[in-house]
């Protein structure tokens, strides 16, 4: 099993099915996870300091994931961000990609196509 394995991945989604999907899948492929049902919330934990990814839906209520990606970047939280969201258009995935997102994925996608995704993340992060 890669090292990859060790990151933490933080689901930031406001839809319980999704954080509970996302969870075990990504369990169940190893990984540690903590999920967070918004921006809000995750921005509330203590500065993680060890390696990690986050996958952040772009539509929530409050604080909406493109705004988390600019408050992440201000505030020099530089984990890979991949995009997971049942709301994109092109201005969106475009102006998430140039700031610096891993990839933005469309809702429904294929679990083996999102842990691909996740390993092209690690790799940029050890980069």
């Amino acid at each position: 099993m890669p090292d990859e394995r060790k990151h933490t991945i933080f689901v930031i989604d406001d839809d319980a099915s999704v954080r509970k999907a996302l969870s075990r899948l990504l369990r169940s492929a190893g990984f540690q996870v903590e999920t967070y049902l918004s921006a809000e919330q995750f921005m509330e934990r203590e500065h993680f300091q060890g390696f990690g990814c986050i996958l952040l839906d772009i539509q929530m209520p409050g604080l909406s994931g493109m705004l988390l990606q600019q408050k992440l970047i201000r505030a020099d939280y530089r984990f890979p961000i991949i995009f997971v969201t049942g709301h994109g258009d092109v201005s969106a995935r475009t102006q998430a990609m140039q700031r610096g997102a891993v990839e933005f994925l469309a809702k429904p996608f294929d679990d083996r196509e999102l842990l691909r995704v996740i390993e092209v993340a690690f790799q940029r992060e050890r980069n």
